[in-house]
């Protein structure tokens, strides 16, 4: 069947609707033609679809957005029957059945549903289905949405241990620069093995080159995936049969000539780790010492009560905080085995004194190391800042 056989496919609203919001039928009806294909071939394929709000926008008559969270909710409503709707009736004309599935982020927070999920997907794809998932806007509030499809996508694709992950958008790929500026010295960048700063400053960070939220959360997907061990590839959602194109770009192991293909790093997470990094809420930070950074990074150590220094936010037993150095850079991502409270109070102090400090003990670690995940690409960056520090020598 080829390396890629499992796909996650995540298309934007706007290579699904027309200008004026409606869908655009056409392009719908080509873009599940190249899915049931792959599924003709052998692969399994799951359908991360944008566009609820938009094509309920358009059904309702409304030309803009509305700025409320229960309207953008009743709108999603109407649009996810739509868009379901026509899904639906260009499957069955091929043969194929669609499940849908609506996720919020707190679905993957939580370890025992973020399993069931899994097992709904795996389930599905056993029986030859199509899962086609979107963010449940009818429900979600600011607090618990993924921010963007893209980011779902990614972290759908880790879920699942895809083997690649094609998002499409109204764009080539990513680019050396901004596009709307154009510039003799404008390229598309077709492969990237590594994430830089340099990326992400083009992408949409500080003092970005290109100043919009689009590229940036594709980016972010990008991070999250080739962390997971899962090959992404940015494509232009308004080229025919892009999708077979992308895929067997991959599979004959041609020139990267087609978007953007970003490579999965050779020590990838595991499916845990990927969890704990990328689905799971920070309740609060833990600042450590120099002696504890270079011993969870280098050593592989869990995090003692001896190396904390600082304690920020409110969180229980069991909750998700961030480790970070005197400079605030992150460096890990854990959960804990004691309150924030009770870090407060053993911080800077053997284990062994745990019980006459709180009475008990939960631990003789504050984290665990197989509780913890290392920041990607922070080790390496660790490293170089620390050869000269003073504290070190």
């Amino acid at each position: 069947m080829g390396k890629y056989n499992r796909i996650v496919i995540k298309i934007g609203s706007s290579s699904l609707t027309h200008n004026g919001g409606k869908l655009n039928l056409g392009r719908i009806d080509r873009f599940l033609r190249q899915m049931v294909d792959l599924k003709n071939q052998g692969k399994e394929v799951i359908f991360v679809s944008s566009g609820a709000i938009g094509a309920g926008m358009a059904e309702l008559g409304l030309k803009e957005r509305p700025g409320s969270i229960p309207e953008q909710q009743g709108i999603a409503a109407v649009g996810q029957a739509l868009i379901m709707g026509v899904y639906n009736k260009f499957l069955r004309e091929y043969g194929q059945i669609a499940a849908q599935i609506l996720l919020t982020a707190s679905d993957l927070e939580n370890r025992e549903r973020y399993l069931n999920a899994y097992n709904t997907l795996e389930s599905l794809l056993r029986k030859g289905i199509i899962p086609i998932i979107n963010e449940n806007d009818t429900v979600a509030t600011q607090e618990i949405k993924f921010g963007d499809n893209d980011t779902l996508s990614a972290r759908v694709a880790g879920l699942v241990e895809a083997d690649l992950l094609i998002i499409l958008s109204d764009i080539e790929g990513m680019y050396n620069g901004d596009p709307r500026q154009g510039g003799e010295n404008l390229k598309l960048i077709n492969k990237v093995t590594e994430i830089t700063p340099e990326l992400k400053k083009i992408a949409g960070g500080n003092g970005s080159l290109i100043g919009t939220g689009g590229m940036q959360t594709k980016l972010q997907a990008a991070e999250i995936s080739i962390e997971s061990g899962i090959t992404m590839v940015i494509g232009p959602g308004f080229r025919n049969n892009i999708i077979n194109d992308i895929v067997t770009m991959l599979e004959e192991e041609s020139n990267y000539n087609i978007g953007t293909t970003f490579i999965p790093t050779s020590n990838c997470l595991s499916k845990r780790k990927q969890w704990l990094l990328y689905n799971q809420a920070v309740s609060g930070r833990i600042t450590v010492d120099f002696g504890a950074a270079e011993a969870l990074l280098y050593q592989g150590k869990s995090l003692l009560p001896g190396g904390i220094t600082k304690v920020k936010g409110s969180f229980k037993k069991g909750d998700s905080v961030l480790i970070i150095d005197e400079s605030g850079e992150e460096l890990a991502k854990g959960l804990v085995n004691y309150s924030s409270g009770e870090v407060e109070l053993i911080k800077g102090y053997h284990s062994g004194e745990i019980v006459s400090l709180l009475g008990y003990e939960n631990g003789s670690d504050v984290i665990h190391r197989d509780n913890m995940v290392i920041k990607g690409g922070i080790k390496n960056g660790y490293q170089r800042r620390s050869t000269g520090s003073s504290k070190k020598s």
